[in-house]
């Protein structure tokens, strides 16, 4: 019988099995697969010896007879799932030396992702200290028999990866209550990091490869959607790729004849437009790296990010340039030559067009490219707010990894819908407010700025998006003009850039219904470090970290209770174009140093406590400007949301340095800002010294507080 499975499996599915050898272990040892189709069970069943057992319902046995004759036999360990004994009987079966397969999410998963382990599965572990084999059926979701929402189809290749037989952590001087829970955690986070290792293993190995198949699957779904309201199918993205790369590398002949890295790198200086992805694409079918420029710095900085990159060349809009009424002439100066979109899209013939079409169409275009994974996929610049903005080289692994872990830890479907105002010169809107979605499969509208307050929400709610990314200020900005119905279809709120206020989240709960996600990262890490998910919440912190991701904390003086930290994994850059700045991370071995000071719970939670530069130190003692800062935030509801507070610091003789409080609100006063700390519970340490009223509180393109300009107009 199971050769006849097997020979069925490889013909509808292309079936392969990994380290399958593991299934020899000996008892006891439970077996955890994920759960995303009926015939998951034909896919282990092929792999394993006949000592093994499926856990299955007594209960849901006896609906029928085909039920019965499937779920009640030698291979099966029949429960009641009804029955608080269900467990125990398992967990004596397992400490006579049994092998059982269980699986723990007790149902099939509706989003073809994990979904919640139940805690009996940590009471199995805990009482029995059985070995712990998981199981990543890879591709069981797209399968005809599988509850999940999206495309399925016969002939889509499933395959089975075994971890290693691995022993449970022991769990001491805590309650069996806590110990079960948070051996149900760890389970949860092998699997997780499992999918990860196996879909960075076994998924396309570059961006251009991983869109390319993604369109294979879904050639006529609409990927994009801009503000122009125009749409991009997949076979559209692609073919306007193709086309557009043709052209260009007549244009950057000269380039492609140069040698050295700085040849590779082109710099793209463009809005959240479906031109953007087109061109990035276009760029990767050339072999060739996008620095995408940050337009919100002003000429100048624009002009030493070129020269640090070495650009020769910028892609760019004419319309764009004249509307954003953006100053270029110190880049052409620089002897860098701008190419215009509009004359690329002019010298394209109908002939070329039609030839490019028909290659889609019949095939003939490959589904892979030779782009090594390890090669600059993008060039990023750091926002700057606290110093020269650096370049960030970010690899295709890079950026696929992050992409990978985020799908991981949230249940997004093919139905999705994603609303991203963020620049694509972020890297959070660039990784997973364009990237992720083109990968995913999913439908994504860009639009061009997200301080167009009243208009946003209204976007959102006519295009019934169900994932925005944003920023705290953003959100505070949405809160102010949008309806109370706007995000009536909203699942995932991710917040993240800065941190999330409490006066903020507050308001979209209670006026919207919405929770938000707050989540941490940093361009280096191509962005995201951690993230709360609707499954693993934990309001006030910034999430666990991401599958695959690993983290220290080096101590700090004056602070007991956190570190500063540092995290290293397969998302952390390549490296800096800044030579002094590239020479310190690589110092540390694949660490980066995020400059963050975080303290991280019991149960792998992160709490950022603020920057090290943001602390002060006030008479010998160690004080967050962040949470000062946090404190404040919707602390003075008669002034209304606009009424901002940052917080600053000066040299004092006496304290060694002064808290300064700048707000845009000219009625604020200082003894209102006292009595606010006050009542945090925070030490009269925090207590701003004065307060500077300032007609605007400078930010960047991000949202975020640019401190360093507002030092430098507060202290001269």
């Amino acid at each position: 019988m199971k050769s006849l499975f097997h020979l069925l499996l490889r013909f509808f599915f292309r079936f392969r099995s990994f380290n399958a050898e593991v299934m020899n272990t000996p008892g006891p040892v439970l077996l955890i697969p994920n759960h995303t189709s009926w015939i998951d069970w034909m896919f282990i069943v092929v792999c394993m010896k006949d000592d093994w057992k499926f856990v299955t319902s007594s209960a849901t046995a006896q609906t029928s007879w085909l039920h019965r004759l499937m779920m009640v036999n030698r291979h099966t360990f029949p429960v009641d799932p009804g029955s608080p004994y269900a467990v125990k009987r398992m967990a004596e079966y397992l400490t006579g030396g049994g092998k059982l397969v269980l699986f723990a999410e007790g149902r099939l998963s509706r989003t073809g992702t994990l979904m919640k382990l139940f805690d009996g599965t940590g009471f199995l572990l805990l009482k029995t200290h059985a070995k712990v084999i998981t199981c990543y059926l890879r591709g069981a979701q797209r399968v005809p028999f599988s509850p999940h929402p999206g495309w399925k189809r016969l002939f889509t290749p499933v395959s089975a990866h075994f971890s290693s037989a691995l022993t449970p952590p022991n769990q001491e001087n805590i309650s069996s209550l806590q110990a079960r829970s948070m051996l149900t955690t760890w389970l949860r986070d092998l699997m997780l990091k499992q999918q990860f290792e196996s879909e960075m293993e076994f998924g396309p190995a570059n961006l251009l490869d991983a869109i390319a198949h993604t369109a294979q699957q879904r050639p006529n779904h609409i990927a994009l959607e801009d503000a122009t309201l125009q749409m991009l199918t997949y076979r559209k993205l692609l073919i306007g790729a193709d086309v557009l790369a043709q052209q260009l590398e007549k244009v950057l002949g000269v380039a492609h004849a140069a040698s050295g890295p700085d040849a590779s790198r082109i710099g793209v200086l463009l809005p959240n437009i479906n031109a953007t992805p087109v061109v990035l694409l276009a760029l990767w079918r050339l072999r060739k790296a996008p620095a995408v420029l940050n337009f919100s710095t002003g000429p100048a900085t624009m002009k030493a990010c070129a020269e640090l990159a070495g650009l020769r060349h910028i892609i760019t809009s004419k319309a764009f340039l004249e509307r954003a009424k953006l100053k270029v002439e110190s880049l052409v100066e620089a002897g860098i030559k701008l190419i215009y979109l509009e004359d690329v899209r002019a010298s394209i013939t109908r002939t070329q067009k039609f030839g490019t079409f028909l290659k889609h169409r019949i095939g003939l275009q490959p589904v892979t490219f030779d782009l090594p994974p390890n090669s600059a996929a993008v060039i990023l610049f750091t926002s700057g707010s606290e110093g020269v903005p650096k370049g960030v080289e970010l690899s295709h692994r890079n950026i696929l990894a992050n992409i990978r872990q985020m799908l991981a830890i949230t249940d997004l479907t093919d139905h999705d819908r994603l609303f991203n105002c963020l620049p694509l010169f972020h890297s959070f809107g660039l990784t997973i407010g364009l990237l992720l979605p083109l990968v995913r499969g999913m439908y994504s509208f860009i639009y061009p700025s997200p301080l167009h307050y009243r208009v946003i929400p209204a976007v959102l709610y006519d295009r019934d998006c169900t994932v925005f990314l944003s920023t705290n200020t953003f959100l505070n900005g949405y809160a102010r003009k949008a309806h109370s119905y706007d995000f009536r279809s909203m699942r995932y709120l991710f917040a993240a850039a800065e941190k999330l206020q409490e006066a903020t989240a507050q308001v979209w709960s209670q006026k919207f219904g919405v929770r938000i996600l707050e989540g941490y990262g940093a361009t280096e890490c191509a962005p995201c470090v951690s993230v709360n998910t609707p499954l693993a919440p934990r309001y006030g912190s910034v999430g666990r970290l991401l599958p695959g991701m690993d983290y220290k904390l080096e101590p700090v003086e004056g602070v007991a209770d956190g570190g500063r930290l540092f995290v290293r994994g397969p998302n952390v850059m390549r490296g800096y174009l800044n030579a002094d700045a590239n020479a310190k991370f690589q110092a540390l071995g694949g660490w980066y140093d995020t400059g963050d000071i975080v303290s991280v719970d019991a149960n792998g939670y992160l709490h950022i406590r603020g920057r090290m530069k943001r602390f002060a130190k006030v008479s010998g003692e160690m004080v967050s400007l962040t949470a000062v800062e946090d404190a404040l935030a919707g602390a003075f509801p008669q002034y209304g949301l606009r009424c901002q507070v940052a917080v600053i610091t000066r040299p004092c003789e006496d304290k060694g340095e002064a808290l300064v409080a700048v707000t845009n609100e000219h009625k604020l006063t200082l003894s209102e800002i006292r009595e606010a700390i006050k009542a945090k519970g925070l030490t009269n340490l925090c207590i701003p010294r004065e307060i500077i009223t300032v007609k605007e509180i400078p930010k960047l393109g991000t949202g975020k507080v640019n401190h360093r300009e507002l030092q430098a107009m507060i202290v001269k």
